[in-house]
């Protein structure tokens, strides 16, 4: 009997929390003579001392610049933005698994402010989790709960 109110202790406890752990990630930034990032996790908890990759437009397979985070997921960098380098800059950050990449697109190191609107919406900023993608969590783990009592409960019948 233990064995069931341990699993539904921790049913209910699973339950309880409004956020998810933090699996997801974004990165906001702003507009200066350099480009700030600022990395965080779905949860608003800063990617502290996460690794940047930045790649620049001539050339997106080889890194521009390599760096990490400041502990409040800040990092800075002055793009060169000649002729040449004009166009996308991607930026990745990532942090024991998670992480994500932003595309920043830059001409004579401005971004225009419908560039910038549209960056923010395809990067999923503050972006969190729908009322039926919740209940579809809660319900797999849930039946994960259920399944695991039963093979328990079924193994500990058919021994005897």
């Amino acid at each position: 009997m233990n064995r069931y109110h341990f699993l539904l202790s921790l049913l209910f406890l699973t339950l309880i929390p409004d956020k998810a752990i933090a699996h997801g990630a974004y990165i906001e930034y702003e507009e200066t003579a350099a480009v700030t990032i600022q990395a965080k996790y779905d949860d608003g908890k800063p990617m502290a001392n996460a690794q940047v990759v930045i790649y620049a437009p001539q050339d997106p397979t080889v890194p521009w610049l390599k760096g990490n985070t400041d502990d409040e997921g800040s990092f800075t960098f002055v793009p060169d933005v000649e002729p040449q380098n004009s166009g996308n800059w991607d930026v990745k950050v990532r942090q024991a698994g998670h992480g994500t990449i932003v595309s920043i697109p830059l001409t004579n190191n401005k971004l225009t402010s419908a560039n910038r609107q549209q960056l923010l919406s395809s990067t999923g900023a503050k972006a969190g989790y729908s009322p039926s993608q919740k209940l579809v969590m809660a319900a797999a783990v849930g039946w994960g709960f259920i399944g695991t009592a039963l093979f328990f409960a079924r193994s500990k019948s058919s021994h005897q």
